[in-house]
């Protein structure tokens, strides 16, 4: 069995080496390459029920209501993949015999392998040069210096250098836009919005097709759309995008509608509520709901919330409407009632309960009073889960934080290894 050793760092349990099928569904992971070794992170992620389930590509194949996971598997993928395009590269053979097996498997002139070995320098292979081909064989017919001009464009505005193979795999029409018609009048839109520098480039990354859509007949419009109609006001615009920048690029008009008429219906939810959800959470818009809205109003329901209640819960915590039903909120909901002896009307009052994280904040915190023998007699104190380490260890606890993380540390590794143990 493979030797395990922990840490922690930004609230999130690293286990190294590791090998891959010691583990399963239950634990969500991504393997994150660097240094010559893995590294597996834990963490909880919403549901991907709770999204529109019908957005297919061209061909035929569903995807996420999200460009940034439509070629999530990309940053996955096995290393060993497509071996021969990186092999010859580095054994310094010839363009030509580089790219051989492009121009004999399929219709590559001969004439784009110059672009082809430029735009191998931002991590493409073989694989995904037939990607493009089939999604927009014209796009591989620009000279090496446009498309050169184009990325570096990008580059300049904040989009990492190894975000540019997704965005080209998500929307290789971008080679064929040029700077000056089109790159730069897209970006000055976005700052125009609000948008910090900063955040341009993820922006970008998050929806490169932002830049297909007109800045006048399209973005413009959305934009009004979200202020005027909707009743965004136009000093959060900029926070909205951020939060959802997707919104740009999706018609919003009948998302908004119909689940504007579902919250006022089923919890009658008045229209200040639901666009402070909107603003708060702007992927609510996304959600699907049949299978993301609806069953998470109907879990709140079953433990014993009215409507009214539901309502203060999402408009003050919307994200609560992506979190994962089996994973997230019923353990967190029997953990309150079972462990930290509270009701649930305290969800009305702490609704941020839902959103920390049962094995990196609750648990923790709450075992580590306990073990103190400081943890008030009776219904458990939210309020104490609330903030920094640093002012739960002063205000709470009256210790150092030093003391509580090797705590922390030592809890997560003896769960951990319970429910390894247990599993295997």
């Amino acid at each position: 069995m493979a030797i395990l050793s922990l840490y922690l760092n930004s609230n999130r349990l690293f286990l190294f080496p590791s090998s891959h099928s010691h583990f399963n569904a239950d634990a969500f992971y991504k393997t994150i390459r660097g240094s010559g070794r893995d590294f597996v992170v834990f963490s909880t992620h919403s549901n991907p029920k709770i999204l529109k389930p019908n957005r297919r590509s061209r061909y035929g194949q569903q995807l996420s209501v999200y460009d940034e996971d439509e070629e999530q598997d990309e940053d996955d993928e096995d290393e060993e993949e497509d071996e021969s395009l990186s092999s010859d590269v580095k054994n310094g053979g010839s363009m030509e015999s580089r790219f051989r097996q492009l121009s004999e498997d399929l219709d590559f002139d001969e004439k784009w392998f110059p672009l082809i070995d430029y735009l191998s320098t931002f991590g493409l292979k073989e694989s995904h040069f037939i990607q493009i081909y089939e999604r927009h064989m014209p796009c591989l017919q620009i000279n090496v210096a446009s498309a050169q001009e184009r990325l570096e464009f990008l580059l300049s505005v904040g989009v990492k250098h190894r975000d540019i193979r997704k965005i080209l795999l998500r929307q290789p029409q971008i080679l064929e836009y040029t700077v000056e018609n089109n790159l730069k009048s897209h970006v000055a839109f976005l700052t125009s919005l609000g948008i910090p520098d900063s955040r341009i480039g993820q922006i970008i990354t998050a929806t490169p097709s932002l830049f297909s859509y007109s800045v006048e007949h399209s973005l413009k419009p959305t934009i009004s759309y979200l202020v005027e109609e909707v009743g965004i006001k136009r000093s959060d615009v900029s926070k909205v995008v951020q939060l959802s920048p997707q919104i740009l690029v999706q018609r919003i008009d009948n998302s908004w509608t119909t689940r504007f008429c579902f919250l006022s219906e089923e919890l009658g939810a008045p229209r200040d509520n639901i666009v402070k959800m909107v603003a708060k959470h702007p992927q609510l818009l996304h959600y699907s709901i049949e299978d993301g809205i609806l069953p998470r109003i109907n879990f709140l329901r079953s433990i014993g919330m009215c409507n009214s209640d539901i309502l203060k819960v999402l408009t003050s915590l919307t994200q609560v409407l992506s979190l994962s039903l089996e994973e997230n909120l019923k353990p967190k909901y029997l953990y309150l009632i079972n462990e930290l002896h509270n009701e649930v009307h305290s969800l009305t009052k702490y609704p941020m309960y839902l959103s920390l994280s049962l094995d990196q904040r609750i648990r923790p915190r709450h075992r580590f009073l306990v073990s103190l023998k400081k943890a008030p007699k009776g219904p458990f104190p939210l309020s104490s889960l609330v903030p920094t380490d640093e002012s739960f260890c002063q205000q709470w606890a009256g210790t150092s934080v030093e003391k509580y993380q090797a705590f922390r540390q030592t809890l997560l590794l003896s769960d951990f290894a319970t429910k390894y143990g247990r599993k295997r």
